[in-house]
C-alpha cells in the first residue's frame, strides 16, 4: 500500500502518522503548504481518496471532518512488505535473504531479537 502511494498521498499519510489525534483537511493543508504550494481543494481531493481507498478514517466534526490513518505507519509497512512475500516458498525464502543482505547490524540485532521472542511464544512446553 505505501509503494502505491503517490507522493502527495504519502506526504499527507506523513502528516497524520505524525498527529497526536486526528486531523481536518486545514491542519494538514496548513503543514503541507510549508514546503509546497498546493491548495485547499487539492489536499481535501486526497484525503477523500485516501478514505475510499480505506487508509484514512473520516469522522465527522461539526462542518468539517477528522481524518486518522486506519494503521501505524509500521503495520502499514509490514503488511506491505507481506503483500511482496506473498508467492511460492523459494521466491519468498529469496527475497527474505535479499532484504536481510542489506540491513544494517543494528537491524540484524531487532530482527535476531524479534525472532527470539516469536520462537519464546510460539514454544511447545515439554511434555513430562
Amino acid at each position: 500500500m505505501v509503494s502505491s502511494l503517490g507522493d502527495l498521498e504519502r506526504r499527507v499519510m506523513e502528516e497524520l502518522w505524525a498527529a497526536a489525534a486526528p486531523r481536518s483537511v486545514r491542519e494538514v493543508h496548513a503543514a503541507l503548504i510549508r514546503d509546497r504550494d498546493l491548495a485547499y481543494t487539492t489536499v481535501m481531493t486526497v484525503l477523500d481518496r485516501l478514505a475510499k481507498k480505506g487508509l484514512v478514517i473520516r469522522e465527522s466534526a461539526g462542518r468539517a471532518y477528522l481524518y486518522s490513518a486506519v494503521q501505524t505507519r509500521e503495520e502499514m509497512v509490514a503488511e506491505v512488505m507481506h503483500d511482496a512475500l506473498d508467492g511460492t516458498e523459494q521466491d519468498r525464502t529469496a527475497a527474505l535473504v535479499a532484504f536481510v543482505d542489506r540491513v544494517t547490524p543494528d537491524e540484524a540485532a531487532t530482527m535476531r531479537d524479534a525472532l527470539a521472542r516469536l520462537e519464546a511464544k510460539n514454544a511447545v512446553p515439554p511434555t513430562n
